[in-house]
């Protein structure tokens, strides 16, 4: 008899392969990436396919890669292939022979899959059909489209307020699809818009928006090539970026000084074999970073302070550029007074790093004005993440770069349309000025009162205050904190609905009534009413451009995301919708034809997205103007936070592995950190260890620690590695079950999951690996 749900755990189950530790790599790429590239496709479809699947990624008539959103470098596309290793598994992985059809779903209950792992999962295949799961079912089954449109329609249309409602959106949503989303939303009346953003780049939204008036990176890839410095802060771009790391070489072959800091070394920073570069692929490859700073867990404010008071003490006013400075910026004067009265004794206790490596890396930066400073969520993902990015600001500002080639900040997104779904409007605090033109363009009066975010509608979920969760994309249950209290908040619900391509964990953890809604993959050729379609998106660095499929479609039954949204409006708002829902849905021409209406910057949409590499969407501060309210950029000032944990505590971040891209799990390795076999590890410092009382491949429980909560997770092997003392780190989704629902950013909500204090006790019950 199968176990009631309620109780079965939601978090993937313990691994239960054997644990294999090498030395990590001194480099990244070269044969290995191709290798394993290859070996994946080989997993996924015939090769001749596969192979010319990756000719057309990236390219200007190809498909947008469904991975990260690392530009293309304009004029210079590669032929051999404009893609990374970690691009070829996630196209692989969606292009795959492999089907998951109403068959599958009758052989396999909800229990049996949640028994499975997060990698078996995506080794299943494609979603082939439309799948409800009935209240009291266990398996799911086919359903019509159009009766579950239906259903959903029935759901929505009996609730109280819209606002009981809540639509969340992942990253690789076109442009199309997320207009058509969010108008459909605030015509049903809320903005309870929470997406991915919320759990990773909110806090650069949020910190940049208030300092320099935009809340994007202000550099475009040919600043890379002309940069003097870059600094590459809590980000690991050789398994979350790789195609940046042909960035940076061409960088360093230019001469640009690599400075690289992170709490965890990395093979992708230190040397860099180009798998294209035949004649690299035996040496030693391109060295890319200069000076690792190696700072604990959360001391990148304290660093960064350290690098701008080592500055102003050892270079005085020529530190400061008061060219820029002065008629560009404000409230410099308390910024430096801060500076000069911080404690080099608190600066040293909290980043973990030497005084002579503070003023090596600070005679760098004071030299040089073309500083391009990257992060990732290694900065966006604690407590004080808004003060870590203006903290950088503040070191840009300070060498007045912005408004000029080669410098500016760089928040790397991960998802290839996550820049561009906020800018279409996805975000549960849209601007007036946004709403006005929304109302301007459809006659209706929408929404002025602020939606929930992805934490707070998890909380409205749990306390009965929303009861239909629908997913436009994403694995939310896995990409979200606090496991248990997030699948207890779905399960609350009257109503959860996925729009898939892949079979995920947060289709097994549902409401009374749940249902799967497959569409199309970026791969795949789109043929509507007016003929073939393209969908565009846009880049890190604020490119729009199109992304074209030309696959056949995995199933005869797939929807197109801008088709699926469309017929979800109009069996909800009915008949009486004045919205041409059916004529967007069959050309999406048309569709953009609304964004260029409404949204600033898409002036001739239509042909300028047609031009070979797209176009630029404007970006005052890339050319030195800021629309703050002063119209000037502004100093921040900034408490060093304080780290002091009680004996036998660590302070824990979760991290990807190289075998997986967000909640998405390729295999079980980690090749850049010598970890293969197993992903419930926790990597320690061996004195740590050794303090501790706990060998290597030790079995270990942790419990986090959070306002006298405690939350735990099983079964973790303990590695030793490089990193500093009283930090661990541990793989996402599995020890998400330890980040805590109420542990977030200050200002953006977002997750700390950077910064979680925990403990280990040996585990009392599991042995994994004999």
């Amino acid at each position: 008899m199968n176990e009631s749900p309620h109780h079965i755990r939601a978090e993937p189950p313990e691994e239960t392969t054997r644990l294999d530790l090498r030395p990590p790599p001194e480099r990244a790429a070269g044969v290995a990436a191709i290798r394993s590239a290859l070996r994946i496709i080989r997993e996924e479809m015939r090769l001749g396919r596969g192979l010319n699947i990756l000719r057309r990624v990236n390219q200007r008539e190809g498909f947008d890669c469904p991975g990260c959103a690392w530009p293309d470098p304009a004029g210079r596309r590669s032929s051999l292939g404009e893609y990374c290793e970690n691009g070829a598994k996630a196209v692989a992985s969606e292009a795959t022979e492999k089907r998951i059809g109403p068959d599958f779903f009758a052989e396999y209950s909800v229990d049996d899959l949640l028994g499975q792992s997060d990698y078996w999962h995506n080794q299943q295949g494609r979603l082939t059909h439309p799948m409800i799961l009935r209240e009291g079912s266990r398996h799911y089954e086919p359903i019509a489209w159009d009766d579950a449109f239906t259903r959903i329609a029935a759901h929505l249309q009996a609730l109280d307020s819209p606002d009981q409602a809540l639509f969340y959106t992942s990253g690789r949503t076109s442009n199309e699809a997320a207009f058509l989303y969010q108008l459909f939303g605030r015509l049903f009346g809320t903005n309870n818009f929470p997406d991915c953003s919320n759990m990773c780049h909110e806090s650069s939204g949020m910190a940049l928006g208030a300092v320099i008036g935009s809340g994007k990176g202000t550099v475009t890839l040919d600043d890379f090539d002309v940069a003097e410095v870059i600094v590459v802060i809590g980000q690991n771009p050789g398994t979350n970026h790789p195609r940046m790391l042909s960035a940076l070489q061409r960088a360093k072959r230019n001469g640009a000084t690599i400075l690289h800091i992170n709490p965890l070394p990395e093979a992708g920073l230190k040397r860099f074999n180009h798998p294209q570069e035949v004649a690299g692929w035996l040496s030693r490859g391109t060295m890319l970073a200069d000076q690792f700073l190696q700072v604990r867990i959360n001391g990148d404010v304290a660093l960064l302070k350290g690098l701008m008071k080592a500055m102003i003490e050892r270079h005085g006013e020529a530190a400061l550029d008061r060219a820029f400075i002065d008629p560009k910026t404000d409230g410099v004067e308390g910024f430096l007074e801060d500076l000069r009265t911080e404690s080099w004794e608190t600066i040293g206790e909290e980043s973990g790093i030497d005084r002579d490596e503070i003023d090596r890396a600070a005679d760098i930066l004071a030299r040089r004005e073309r500083i391009i400073v990257c992060w990732a969520m290694g900065l966006t993902q604690h407590k004080n993440a808004i003060a870590n990015i203006q903290s950088c600001v503040n070191l840009l500002l300070m060498r007045g770069a912005f408004g000029k080639l080669g410098a500016g900040a760089c928040p790397v997104r991960g998802h290839s349309n996550v820049q561009g779904d906020r800018t279409m409007g996805i975000t549960p605090r849209p601007a007036q000025p946004f709403l006005d033109a929304l109302a301007a363009r459809y006659g209706f009066e929408p929404p002025r009162r602020p939606g929930l975010d992805t934490v707070d509608a998890i909380q409205a979920m749990h306390a009965g205050r929303a009861h239909v969760f629908f997913a436009l994309g994403g694995n939310f249950l896995s990409a979200t904190p606090d496991t248990a209290f997030t699948a207890e908040a779905l399960r609350r619900c009257r109503l959860t609905v996925q729009v898939s391509t892949k079979l995920n964990r947060a289709h097994l953890v549902t409401g009374r009534e749940a249902l799967i809604l497959p569409c199309l993959g970026r791969t795949e050729v789109d043929l509507q009413a007016s003929g073939r379609q393209f969908v565009t998106v846009e880049n890190s660095m604020g490119i729009v451009h199109t992304s074209r499929g030309f696959l056949p479609p995995a199933s005869e039954h797939l929807l197109s995301e801008p088709a699926l949204v469309a017929r979800l409006a109009r069996a909800v708002l009915g008949a009486a919708s004045p919205q041409p829902w059916e004529a967007w849905a069959g050309d999406y021409n048309r569709i953009r034809e609304e964004i260029e209406a409404v949204i600033p910057g898409f002036t001739d949409y239509n042909r300028r997205v047609r031009e070979p590499d797209g176009f630029y969407l404007p970006n005052g501060p890339r050319s030195g103007v800021f629309k703050t309210d002063t119209g000037r950029a502004m100093f921040t000032v900034h408490t060093i936070p304080r780290s002091a944990l009680p004996e036998g505590q660590y302070l824990m971040m979760t991290i990807r592995s190289h075998d997986q891209y967000n909640t998405t799990i390729y295999g079980l390795d980690d090749r850049y950190r010598g970890i293969k076999g197993a992903r419930r590890v926790v990597m320690m410092n061996p004195e740590d260890m050794a303090d501790a009382g706990l060998k290597e491949r030790d079995v270990v429980d942790l419990t986090s620690h959070f306002h006298g909560e405690t939350r735990r997770a099983e079964a973790f092997q303990v590695v030793p590695f490089a990193i500093p003392r009283r930090c661990v780190a541990t793989y996402f989704p599995e020890a998400n079950v330890l980040v805590p629902i109420g542990s977030t950013a200050d200002g953006s909500n977002t997750p700390a999951s950077k910064s979680v204090v925990v403990s280990l006790a040996f585990a009392r019950n599991t042995v994994i690996g004999q």
